[in-house]
């Protein structure tokens, strides 16, 4: 008996706080204000959804994945003072050289261009 009434109890908290919940949201979902796109407190002077420049996206992921490979080669000078192994350093030449390539077709392809 005292477990059914504790499952009723435990069942019963949420689902008031679910009613008074919708009761508050359903106020505020309609609210004007929520609905219009916020510009640092202002109202906005163009449309929010407006497409942005594909170019300039492009760009931003192609110095992120560079940026990133950096960061991926960064350790090997300093590791190769200490264990110099031949796997290292081609290991190290093989990465260099896919990014040089890669590099190399991005700006072939005029994705670096900046027009």
């Amino acid at each position: 008996m005292l477990m059914l009434g504790s499952s009723a109890f435990a069942l019963a908290i949420p689902l008031i706080v679910l009613l008074i919940t919708l009761v508050i949201n359903a106020r505020s979902f309609k609210d004007r204000e929520k609905s219009s796109p916020f510009e640092c407190g202002f109202d906005p002077s163009n449309s929010a959804r407006l497409p942005f420049s594909t170019r300039f996206f492009l760009l931003a992921v192609i110095f992120m994945v560079f940026d990133i490979e950096i960061v991926l080669l960064l350790p090997v000078p300093l590791t190769s003072a200490s264990i110099m192994t031949t796997n290292t350093l081609l290991g190290a030449g093989m990465f260099l050289f896919i990014l040089i390539v890669g590099l190399l077709h991005e700006w072939k392809e005029g994705s670096l261009d900046w027009s």
